[in-house]
């Protein structure tokens, strides 16, 4: 019996929105009506493109990077892309998904991002 392939890619991307008139920036912003529809289009590009099943895109919740949002994560890899707009993504997929390089103009600076905490170390 055949299992089914899983993923080469997923990429999580956040769909926390702050409620109107909050000061806190957000991924989904009222005030930014492309935030709005960014998830819609990174589905579609990839159904467009036949990748779909290669790639699994994830609404989550906060990622933790509101002020550098919109913002998505490639996995694996532990790559975060920010500021997103539609045409930043069709770079992504293009160049990273398909192409195999990190689109480095768009990841997260590195003093906002940092060195994954090591789990072990904070184990009580």
């Amino acid at each position: 019996m055949m299992g089914i392939p899983q993923p080469t890619f997923y990429i999580f991307k956040c769909q926390q929105s702050a409620p109107p008139g909050m000061p806190k920036p957000s991924c989904v912003s009222q005030n930014n009506p492309e935030s709005q529809e960014l998830m819609q289009y990174l589905s579609q590009t990839l159904m467009q493109k036949g990748i779909i099943g290669a790639v699994q895109p994830i609404q989550s919740s906060c990622l933790g990077r509101c002020q550098q949002g919109p913002v998505i994560l490639v996995e694996p890899g532990h790559t975060m892309y920010v500021g997103l707009t539609k045409e930043k993504i069709g770079r992504i997929i293009d160049e990273h998904l398909i192409g195999g390089k990190v689109v480095q103009e768009y990841v997260i600076p590195e003093q906002m991002w940092g060195d994954p905490v090591e789990v072990s170390s904070l184990a009580r």
